[in-house]
């Protein structure tokens, strides 16, 4: 079983090599948009609170996003592990996570914190911006963005970094390459992809 975190700035290639991974070692990635997106769609009970939030521009409480990751972690895909992405993003949902795995008597493997040069996520972010026609994603927006998931994941990291669970990765230059550091990284503490 493989158990990954995976984390980085907007614009670090978190999608792109979560793919990857995931591919890799044959485990979904769970990411919170997608699951409120995909139990909206199929009118879940907890789709249709979900929906009524984000209607009334409010946050998803972490109550309700913790419940959906629960239920989300326990469907048949995730029996070989999973790869979370945008998932704890408070201090309350790391412990929930925590007691979620506890109570499965596993823990995360690894968190592999995609870092790179805020500058440098600056001019690619705003590179895709032109060539998809992106008017929002202007400089002051971008940082802004980089600013917020700085302040909202110093802590989580923090933790996992206290835990010893923190695989830093320089997410910049050819995706190859930084998905060839992710694999020498955790292949260094013994997390190899399953052979099949």
């Amino acid at each position: 079983m493989t158990r990954l975190l995976i984390v980085g700035p907007p614009g670090a290639g978190k999608g792109t090599q979560s793919v990857r991974i995931t591919t890799a070692f044959g485990i979904p990635a769970i990411a919170t948009g997608d699951i409120f997106r995909a139990n909206i769609a199929n009118q879940t009970e907890l789709g249709q609170q979900v929906s009524a939030i984000i209607k009334s521009g409010e946050y998803v409480p972490d109550s309700l996003t913790n419940d959906l990751v629960a239920s989300r972690l326990k469907e048949e895909d995730c029996a070989a592990g999973f790869l979370l992405d945008g998932y704890p993003r408070t201090v309350d949902q790391l412990r929930f996570l925590d007691e979620l795995l506890e109570a499965e008597g596993t823990a995360l493997d690894a968190v592999i914190q995609l870092v790179a040069d805020q500058d440098e996520i600056v001019s690619r972010l705003l590179k895709r911006a032109h060539e998809e026609g992106r008017s929002d994603d202007t400089p002051e927006t971008i940082r802004h963005r980089q600013d917020l998931y700085l302040r909202e994941t110093a802590p989580l990291i923090a933790v996992y970094k206290e835990r010893g669970l923190v695989i830093e990765i320089d997410a910049l230059g050819d995706v190859d390459d930084v998905a060839a550091r992710i694999t020498s990284a955790l292949a260094a503490r013994e997390i190899v992809p399953v052979a099949r």
